[in-house]
């Protein structure tokens, strides 16, 4: 033994040195490395195996060598892991003073990760006391230690069994509905809640561990988030020079940032507004230093400008996204809704068929289904335009877009109601019926970008957006993902402004839907007398507004869209008028 004990360190000392063996860090130490310091082993043993058949005459029984790794295995990964388990016991032993109680709901793999985290990290002030999981077979199973102590509905008992004081939820897979179901049960017991963020973006790199963010309304959508296809998009866009108007709006400014996932040519920005165009510029060439980002400060509606700029740059995709969108305002200013909303396009869609664009593509709303308010009226007729226009200029794709709310845009009901619980309420709603379609501003921007890219021309894409949700219910869940309720902050009702709905639509009643290659979006089509009525009252809806004739415009819109109502002030219906009127349109 003592003679060929130099061999046999010999050959460990080489084999772990070309294996780098000494370059692990003991207090960091894993399932994998010491799975691959039994590799070394095993190679070791191989090697000293073959030196004492071939050099010594193979002097030691086979059951020398199997003895061998096993307890050089034992020893060397023992001690490794020592330094690991004492690292880690005596972080935990200090930071006892000042953890809290916390509970995993989501027994999964990215519950197992932020467990791991909480555990190893002494800087985070968090004791994992257990698990909440629906799955029963892993009832009474231990992760690292920590039990999982029953499904998600028991969160109240383990509450006041445990002293929990914070609610972690770890279930990035889950459906919309669960997730809903999930907070609901986490709020209902006055704990405070957070979220872990998708084990994709953690990945990624966008998010860490430690970035626990709180739940967001974007978790309570409702529906699952509509996925695109990428890859035609990119096809589309690649080596194209792109123009986006309104490119410093909530969805204007997305655009322009999902447009430069593509490596496109070129990027033209038409924006009025200095600031935000400002910092969409800066934020996007800071990104992209070595892409040809162009800001214009221009109006759509000054034909010379926009002019300049098709002659300049001669792009090949337009997207239209320049329009205001604010229904009271619009109310009250009725000619500031056909001048930027209907010339704009109008100067927009005529320069993209007289310069050869390839595909036109305008954003429109639900508002334009059925309207009731004159921003939603003029939005239809900018649809009708641009099918108009389609037939006019053939050279040139044109297509439009119809979505609901955006969550998160400028001026929408999330930041407003966000703003007033932040200053303690109220929390206003214009009626306890009101129901909108919602979708995120990624979803809408990805979605224009999908039907300039479908090929086809002369439609209105129709997003399928799920179920409508209520604006009440909206409200009581910011109210409720603060850790607040009904009683600390107010929610009241102020009744319907001019112009509102009660709900909303995505389609009209003669559009038939035909489907699209994507099982989520949708194509109205539109009768041909449409356009013949654009075509008799356009010229004296332009008139009327350049004149700033409120009822003159309410009079043309009228003979374009016969649907359109408008609805006076003192005229706003009952909330039994209202329910009736839903219940009769449902049918």
């Amino acid at each position: 033994m003592w003679k060929v004990l130099p061999l046999a360190i010999g050959v460990k000392l080489a084999v772990f040195g070309l294996l780098k063996m000494y370059q692990g860090w003991w207090k960091y130490v894993s399932l994998g490395d010491i799975l691959m310091l039994a590799k070394a082993l095993a190679i070791a043993s191989a090697a000293f195996l073959a030196a004492n058949i071939f050099f010594l005459g193979d002097v030691f029984p086979r059951s020398i060598y199997v003895m061998d790794f096993g307890i050089a295995l034992l020893i060397l990964g023992g001690a490794r892991g020592s330094v690991r388990i004492f690292r880690e016991t005596n972080q935990t032993r200090q930071a006892k003073r000042k953890t809290i109680n916390v509970i995993i709901m989501g027994a999964g793999d990215t519950g197992e990760m932020l467990c791991r985290e909480i555990t190893k990290n002494p800087n985070l002030p968090f004791r994992v006391i257990g698990f909440l999981d629906d799955a029963a077979y892993k009832r009474g199973l231990r992760i690292h230690g920590i039990p999982v102590l029953g499904p998600i509905s028991s969160a109240q008992d383990m509450v006041n069994t445990h002293n929990v004081k914070q609610f972690m939820i770890a279930m990035p897979s889950a459906s919309k509905e669960d997730t809903r179901r999930v907070v609901e049960i986490a709020k209902q017991t006055g704990v405070p809640t957070k979220i872990l963020p998708a084990i994709e973006s953690i990945l990624a790199g966008e998010v860490s561990l430690n970035s626990l963010r709180e739940v967001s309304i974007n978790d309570l959508l409702g529906r699952q988030a509509v996925e695109l296809d990428m890859q035609s998009i990119g096809r589309f866009l690649e080596d194209q020079t792109i123009l986006v108007t309104g490119a410093g709006g909530s969805i204007g400014s997305e655009i322009c940032r999902q447009v430069m996932r593509f490596n496109p040519n070129k990027l033209l920005m038409v924006e009025r507004g200095e600031t935000p165009l400002f910092f969409i510029d800066r934020e996007l060439k800071r990104k992209y230093e070595d892409k040809e980002i162009i800001p214009f400060i221009a109006d759509v509606t000054e034909r010379e400008t926009m002019e300049r700029i098709f002659a300049t740059h001669r792009p090949q995709v337009v997207i239209h996204a320049a329009a205001y969108k604010h229904v009271p305002l619009m109310e009250s200013h009725p000619w500031q809704a056909v001048l930027n909303n209907v010339i704009g396009t109008q100067q927009v869609a005529e320069l993209s068929g007289e310069f050869g664009v390839k595909s036109f593509v305008l954003i429109s709303t639900d508002k334009a289904v059925n309207p009731t308010s004159v921003m939603g009226a003029t939005k239809r007729v900018t649809e009708l335009y641009i099918l108009a226009a389609n037939k006019r200029f053939t050279n040139t794709d044109f297509n439009a877009v119809r979505f609901g709310n955006v969550l998160g845009s400028n001026g929408s009901v999330v930041p407003i109601f966000r703003d007033q619980i932040r200053r303690g309420g109220p929390v206003t709603v214009t009626h306890p019926e009101m129901t909108r379609f919602f979708m995120t501003i990624p979803e809408a921007s990805q979605l224009v970008l999908q039907a300039a890219a479908f090929g086809d021309s002369g439609r209105v894409f129709v997003l399928d957006m799920g179920e409508p949700v209520k604006i009440s219910d909206l409200a009581k869940d910011m109210i409720r993902l603060t850790g607040l309720d009904e009683s600390e902050i107010e929610i009241v009702y102020t009744g319907m402004r001019p112009g509102e709905k009660l709900f909303e639509e995505l389609s009209l009643d003669e559009e038939s839907l035909d489907k699209t290659n994507h099982k989520k979006i949708f194509i109205g089509f539109h009768a041909d007398t449409d356009l013949v009525l654009l075509d008799e009252f356009f010229d004296g809806l332009i008139d009327s507004a350049q004149r700033a004739n409120a009822a003159d415009i309410r009079t043309h819109l009228k003979g374009i869209i016969p649907p359109y109502k408008y609805t006076p002030p003192d005229n706003i219906i009952s909330i039994e008028d209202a329910r009736s009127q839903k219940a009769e349109a449902r049918k």
